[in-house]
């Protein structure tokens, strides 16, 4: 006679035990997390992880997120008349002049980063207010390079 294994969980036909055990343990962390309102705490390993619900075109999403995540840096929407530098680099050339009129398309600067030469041009028409910047200097990422007026 073969010996036989005893089980807490109730497992359906066709499944092992510890399929319907992790099933069960999902079960309860999933009621656990949807109880509450927006914000849930469920289970993850040994430490606690919060969940927050999102509802996009009415699809509910439960995502886990951090501290990290809470204190990211907001999005601005860019200021076109505020040129700023994508990348660090080393301003190789400046090609306009305070008080120019400038069209779309013209270009601002040669900006040298990771031994590429990148052509920075205008976004839109206007007037230069002010040049941040000279030949020979080394920027940093999102530094103030040109206002326009």
């Amino acid at each position: 006679m073969a010996p036989t294994r005893k089980s807490t969980a109730a497992a359906k036909p066709g499944t092992s035990t510890r399929a319907a055990k992790k099933s069960q343990s999902s079960a309860k962390t999933a009621t656990k997390a949807s109880s509450s309102s927006e914000e849930a705490i469920g289970e993850y390993g040994d430490k606690k992880a919060r969940c927050k619900t999102l509802i996009i075109d009415g699809d509910k999403y439960r995502t886990r997120y951090n501290t990290k995540f809470e204190k990211r840096k907001t999005w601005k929407n860019p200021n076109p008349k505020k040129i700023t530098s994508s990348i660090p680099g080393t301003i190789v050339k400046v090609y306009t002049k305070v008080g120019e009129e400038v069209k779309k398309g013209d270009p601002i600067l040669l900006l040298e980063a990771m031994k590429m030469k990148n052509k920075i041009l205008f976004p839109i028409d206007g007037k230069v207010k002010s040049i941040k910047v000279k030949e020979g200097e080394r920027v940093p990422k999102d530094h103030l390079m040109l206002e326009m007026a």
